[in-house]
C-alpha cells in the first residue's frame, strides 16, 4: 500500500459510529490488504491527527435475493481509530454530530 486515499476507502455514518466519536472513535471502511499500522498513518496523514489505537474487523458479505436470482454482496474490512488524548477532531465528522 502505497497511498492514504488507497487504505482509507470512506466514513462509515451510522448511529453506532456517531456515538463513537464522544469517545475520539471515528469507523472506516478500509482496504482488505491494510494493517493496523498502515491505518493509523494514513489516518494521520489525511487528518493531521494523532492516533492512539486502531481496531479492525471484517464484514461478511451479505446473501441478497433479487427474485429468482440470488448473490453475496461483497466482503469488506472496518476500522475503528481512536484518537490520541489532545488531538484534534477530525473535521470531516463535525457537521454530523
Amino acid at each position: 500500500m502505497s497511498f492514504a486515499q488507497d487504505i482509507i476507502i470512506r466514513p462509515i455514518i451510522s448511529e453506532e459510529s456517531m456515538d463513537g466519536i464522544a469517545f475520539n472513535k471515528y469507523t472506516f471502511v478500509v482496504a482488505k490488504n491494510a494493517n493496523k499500522i498502515e491505518i493509523a498513518k494514513a489516518v494521520e496523514e489525511l487528518f493531521n491527527v494523532d492516533v492512539a489505537s486502531v481496531n479492525t474487523m471484517r464484514v461478511k458479505g451479505k446473501l441478497r435475493r433479487y427474485g429468482r436470482f440470488q448473490g453475496y454482496k461483497p466482503s469488506w474490512k472496518k476500522a475503528i481509530v481512536t484518537l490520541a488524548e489532545g488531538s484534534d477532531t477530525i473535521e470531516f465528522f463535525e457537521g454530523m454530530i
